[in-house]
């Protein structure tokens, strides 16, 4: 979808998806629309909510399989598990997502991995593919004049060239671009607070092979998980760069963090897209 700034001050049901790697701001910005009375979707909620939902609780019971105390009320039925995910709290498909590795520091085999990813992989591909949907529901049913599409920030690694197409014809795509500054910032986060993260496939098994020689591995369970996410952070982030900037280009626009962290309200917000609108006329 491409605008004009009094375009998008006429349009009366506005739809914006935005784009960036976690950390950049979307959640924040989402949270602070919301109060504004725009209806909030999380491309990671419904990922854990609905695609997710059974592997995610089928990995809870096998961990509790482990204790034989809970084991057996489990078996009768005399407990049961609930994944109590929300907006606010992603950790159970973050949890599920795992990390590659040693098992006995928590590490996942290459093949169970490559399984999980997937699955996740799949899951966000539905998950975007639900957002004209919500549109509808936001509208129809809960009364939303405006909806914000805050996806998640592998959107970028979908290989479902539908799914671009599709946002771009439902919402503005907004990509979020970080400074170097917030550049740095990301990198020492991940660096403090290692997160399990998506690889596209080839790139996985590219780097991979990179880290087993760098290293002197013989094969994945020596590798400690922690640390192979924090190698692998810098290096994923600068293979999605130019893969957002493709996107941004094709279907919509760019705002800088910096620019973001100056919006305090929805009108400030959009002022702030107005002028992306306007700095690339089409």
């Amino acid at each position: 979808m491409k605008l004009t700034p009094s375009e998008y001050r006429l349009w009366r049901n506005k739809c914006i998806t935005l784009l960036g790697m976690s950390g950049v701001g979307k959640t924040r910005l989402a949270h602070l629309l919301r109060r504004a009375h725009w209806f909030h979707f999380s491309g990671d909620y419904r990922i854990g909510s609905r695609y997710l939902d059974e592997p995610i609780l089928d990995n809870i019971k096998r961990q509790v399989m482990h204790i034989e105390f809970l084991r057996d009320l489990l078996r009768s039925d005399s407990i049961s598990i609930v994944n109590n995910l929300s907006v606010d709290n992603l950790q159970p498909v973050s949890s599920f997502l795992g990390k590659l590795g040693n098992p006995e520091r928590g590490g996942l085999s290459l093949k169970e991995f490559k399984r999980r990813q997937r699955l996740h992989h799949d899951a966000e591909v539905a998950a975007m593919r639900d957002v004209p949907e919500f549109i509808r529901k936001a509208h129809e049913i809960y009364g939303y004049d405006h909806v914000v599409n805050d996806a998640g920030g592998s959107v970028c690694e979908l290989e479902d060239p539908g799914v671009m197409e599709l946002l771009a014809e439902h919402s503005l795509i907004i990509y979020i671009k970080a400074t170097e500054r917030d550049e740095q910032q990301l990198m020492q986060r991940a660096e403090e607070s290692p997160k399990p993260l998506f690889y596209r496939e080839d790139f996985l098994d590219r780097e991979l092979d990179i880290y087993l020689r760098e290293n002197h591995l013989d094969y994945v369970a020596q590798i400690d998980p922690d640390a192979f996410v924090r190698w692998m952070f810098p290096r994923l982030f600068r293979d999605r760069l130019p893969r957002y900037e493709r996107l941004a280009e094709q279907y919509g626009y760019t705002i800088t963090t910096d620019e973001l962290a100056r919006v305090r309200n929805e009108a400030q917000f959009n002022q702030l897209i107005e002028l992306a609108l306007e700095r690339r006329p089409d």
